[in-house]
């Protein structure tokens, strides 16, 4: 629920008052601990070799369709794509090193970094099929979003994708973004348009969201099996209610 408006001295609905306000720090490229995962910066000496087997291991190229590279054929294509990757500071990209094999399994980025208004963006998530459905898989999602809230005290935090990625949109919901609405035919890629949809996550609702993520990444979430007890969404609606 929307609060409700202030009103200015020609009685017009404005916005909340935000006089500590200050513009916040953009994101350090400090690794960030987790029980399952770490993330640090790319680094194509360290990371690219890993990196390009774990995506070798998919059967097919379906995991870049919505991706502005990929497929890669070999090594070489793989280690070019890393370099613009590792060179980039907005978007930021981080890898993801399982901690249990020391390996990198996976990408994403801190990205649309907009220091003045506290807003920043996750993006070009690229998992391999080693990070996909993975207790590390998503305690990644988690301590990025920790450090946009808790570190560095952004209030938005932002999810795109194209509107036709199903499981784009499945993961976001699952993390606990709301759906905002489809911004049609926003971006040309891959020669082919694309209506993007839009989630966030607010400052406000933060402190219920990882709440949820701390109470399913617990391992006594987790049964003999390895199988989470309870959903990762169930969870967060619960902390919200």
């Amino acid at each position: 629920m929307t609060d409700a408006p202030n009103f200015n001295d020609y009685d017009q609905p404005i916005g909340a008052a935000l006089p500590d306000w200050k513009p916040r720090a953009a994101p350090s490229r400090t690794p960030i601990e987790g029980r399952y995962c770490r993330i640090e910066p790319i680094d194509v000496e360290r990371h690219a070799k890993d990196l390009y087997e774990a995506y070798a291991g998919a059967s097919d190229g379906r995991d870049w369709t919505y991706m502005s590279g990929g497929p890669f054929p070999d090594f070489d294509s793989y280690y070019a794509y890393a370099t613009k990757l590792a060179s980039s500071t907005d978007p930021l990209h981080y890898a993801i090193i399982d901690r249990e094999t020391g390996k990198a399994v996976g990408t994403f980025a801190l990205m649309r970094i907009d220091v003045a208004n506290g807003v920043i963006e996750v993006g070009h998530v690229a998992y391999s099929p080693l990070l996909k459905r993975t207790r590390a898989g998503t305690e990644a999602q988690y301590l990025l979003m920790r450090r946009a809230f808790d570190e560095l005290g952004y209030r938005r935090y932002e999810w795109k994708c194209d509107a036709l990625n199903a499981p784009s949109r499945r993961a976001a919901a699952r993390y606990g973004f709301i759906f905002e609405g489809i911004f049609r035919q926003a971006i040309v890629y891959r020669g082919r348009s694309r209506d993007t949809a839009w989630f966030s996550i607010i400052d406000g609702e933060w402190p219920a969201i990882s709440r949820g993520f701390q109470q399913w990444l617990s391992p006594e979430n987790f049964d003999a099996q390895g199988q989470h007890r309870t959903g990762l969404a169930a969870l967060i609606s619960a902390a919200k209610a």
